[in-house]
């Protein structure tokens, strides 16, 4: 048994991690503030001897004794990072710095979840870890994107500095159930308009390309690069490389949800990238994982959520 702290615990990710936990058997405190996580992510949680749920802000110094951290903490979808500016960065930045310095003080791992966001719109295809992006610095996306690089640099440093055992993992495009339906996030938008027989609204052509992994894989994968040895600190790729146009992903909602919602075109959003999809060798090198849910039956899965959502 572990002692876990899983800050952004009752979001969409760091709900289903603390799950994880749980169920195999270690005490976790989860950290979240509600900005976008949510008491019934984590409601199945809460009369479980081994978890605990803390309101706390991150850019707010916490202690615990804890053996390993998971530092999930930052509005992750463009319609809520973009809302608060300021107060995205400094959860990226200022969190990031508290909590490695917790992690500094009690001798616990901790691992960054940070993005592919941080290779921007990007001019290599697919992306390895070893480039370095093409992001902007002043655009309305750099609060999260320059926030998440700036974090995985305080990792870095604290490690060759203070040889901080970290980890640092880059999370692609995401989803499963406990996603919010009006996060903005592609597959949240075309589900729920799907299901309710709206217009599918597509920003630009359609033919921007994007690699979807489900949550269950996800969460997999930050597992085990937790478990490896203390020498090897990332960063990692985890996502799926199978690769979509944004107009391929609209029509596999329709047939899927069987709806009659007809597609519609807006103009592309400002630094939108038109393609995404990791390369993920060394996630296969490293910790022998790549993906196993097919997005058809992802889908599935996440029209079945959003039919029962509570709205």
């Amino acid at each position: 048994m572990k002692r876990i702290l899983v800050s952004g615990g009752a979001g969409f990710i760091g709900s289903h991690l603390c799950t994880r936990l749980v169920k195999e058997g270690n005490e976790v405190i989860c950290l979240d503030n509600f900005f976008t996580g949510s008491k019934s992510n984590i409601a199945h949680l809460m009369d479980n001897h081994l978890f605990e749920y803390v309101r706390h802000d991150i850019t707010i110094p916490y202690s615990a004794e804890v053996d390993e951290i998971y530092n999930l903490a930052c509005p992750a979808s463009p319609i809520h990072y973009q809302y608060d500016a300021l107060q995205t960065i400094k959860t990226s930045v200022l969190g990031a710095l508290n909590l490695v310095e917790l992690a500094d003080r009690i001798g616990a791992k901790i691992l960054q979840a940070s993005t592919s966001e941080v290779y921007g719109d990007p001019m290599v295809h697919p992306q390895p870890e070893s480039y370095w992006g093409n992001v902007n610095p002043i655009g309305v996306r750099s609060c999260y994107d320059e926030g998440k690089r700036c974090a995985e640099t305080i990792f870095m440093d604290y490690y060759r500095q203070k040889k901080v055992r970290i980890k640092i993992i880059r999370i692609f495009n995401t989803y499963g159930p406990n996603m919010l339906p009006n996060d903005g996030r592609v597959i949240s938008n075309f589900m729920v308009q799907a299901l309710k027989g709206e217009d599918i609204t597509i920003y630009g052509t359609g033919q921007q390309t994007r690699s979807f992994q489900y949550v269950d894989d996800l969460i997999d994968g930050m597992l085990l690069m937790m478990a490896t040895p203390d020498d090897f600190t990332g960063p990692l790729n985890l996502g799926n490389p199978n690769e979509y146009t944004i107009l391929e992903l609209a029509q596999k909602v329709i047939d899927i949800t069987s709806s009659s919602s007809k597609i519609i075109f807006h103009p592309l959003p400002m630094d939108d990238p038109k393609q995404r999809k990791p390369d993920i060798t060394l996630a296969k090198e490293k910790l022998n994982w790549e993906p196993r849910i097919p997005l058809n039956e992802g889908l599935k899965s996440m029209a079945n959520y959003f039919r029962n959502y509570k709205y």
